[in-house]
């Protein structure tokens, strides 16, 4: 390799080692080497000559839902620094899986762990020195969002822009209140209709099915129709949407609905769905980039951008001209200007 680079073996090695301060001429030559001769290192042989391993480790609990998106962000990480990665599920709760961590430490395999998990704080007096870890603790025992992923402030930014247009009565379909994201929407929710002095028809204790936003809208009387609706998911905004129109109302003519999670098929619901995306791949890549600035003892950089993006679809408008007779003709929520930092039409 290095004869086709046209470089000493020793800068090969440095190269290998990801030890930087090569010139960037230098790197695309050995880049193009690596590339011509398809070449993949010896773990094994590099592992007996500098004990590493060049593996690391994703410790999840239970899994209550697909964390398909931030894994493949802390993996795309890993991967471009040169690292291999396994995922390891434990059960059992905080203990089992503190437990867990400590035999993967001790087991040599793993130069690196990253616990996606809170564990019990005794595991950081019981770690050797030689396996970094990092504690990214953005989900429970049961997968359920916690810390920065509960952050209910979109909620907040929705119902604020939705009253500019002149919307004045609203809805909440709540999630599983066992989820702290659920009660964290509730709450901001409660908390933001309550301080624009516009009026709450009601809050809905739903599962974040389907089934659960459609039972919230039949569950309304006749004369407390809403002219907005805050749904926990997108699913049970789709749900939202199918019981407005059994009961006739338009959507967004009659009512609008905003969802959260940004689900693939909201776009093509009819109307699209308002939603919040969320940054699962950027959490996942964040907490692998902390782990391995461990590992190499450099600084890491802290993204201070949210995780959330709110994007105003088809099914959020003005609210219907009877809910609004001193109000001058607006655009849809899509199209108000100063919408703020993190909203996308």
């Amino acid at each position: 390799m290095a004869r086709l680079a046209g470089v000493s073996p020793q800068t090969v090695s440095r190269f290998l080692r990801f030890n930087g301060g090569l010139k960037a001429a230098t790197v695309e030559r050995v880049e193009n080497a690596i590339r011509e001769l398809d070449y993949r290192p010896n773990l094994v042989a590099r592992s007996m000559r500098t004990r590493k391993t060049g593996r690391l480790a994703i410790l999840m609990p239970a899994m209550a839902f697909n964390p398909s998106r931030m894994l493949a962000g802390a993996g795309a990480t890993a991967d471009a620094a040169g690292y291999f990665v396994d995922v390891v599920s434990a059960g059992g709760g905080v203990r089992a899986r503190s437990e867990r961590l400590l035999e993967l430490a001790d087991s040599g395999q793993f130069e690196g762990i990253l616990s996606l998990a809170p564990v019990l704080p005794s595991v950081q007096n019981q770690l050797h020195q030689r396996t970094a870890v990092v504690i990214s603790a953005d989900f429970d025992d049961e997968m359920r969002g916690i810390g920065e992923l509960a952050d209910g402030t979109p909620v907040v930014q929705m119902i604020e822009r939705l009253a500019a247009l002149g919307h004045s009565r609203f809805f909440h379909v709540a999630g599983d209140a066992q989820f702290a994201s659920a009660r964290a929407r509730k709450q901001s929710y409660l908390d933001t209709v309550e301080r624009l002095g516009v009026e709450s028809v009601g809050v809905f204790d739903g599962d974040w099915s389907g089934e659960s936003g459609i039972e919230a809208i039949r569950s309304l009387p006749s004369r407390s129709r809403p002219t907005a609706v805050i749904a926990a998911n997108d699913l049970v905004a789709a749900g939202v949407v199918r019981g407005a129109r059994e009961r006739g109302w338009d959507v967004p003519g009659d009512v609008s609905v905003t969802g959260w999670d940004n689900v693939a098929v909201g776009q093509f619901m009819t109307p699209s769905l308002t939603t919040v995306d969320v940054d699962l791949e950027r959490l996942g890549s964040n907490a692998m980039a902390k782990l391995i600035a461990g590992l190499r003892d450099t600084e890491h950089e802290t993204n201070e951008e949210s995780l959330f993006r709110i994007i105003w679809r088809e099914s959020t408008a003005e609210p219907p001209p009877a809910d609004r007779p001193d109000r001058k003709r607006r655009p849809p929520a899509g199209a108000v200007a100063g919408a703020g930092v993190g909203q996308t039409g």
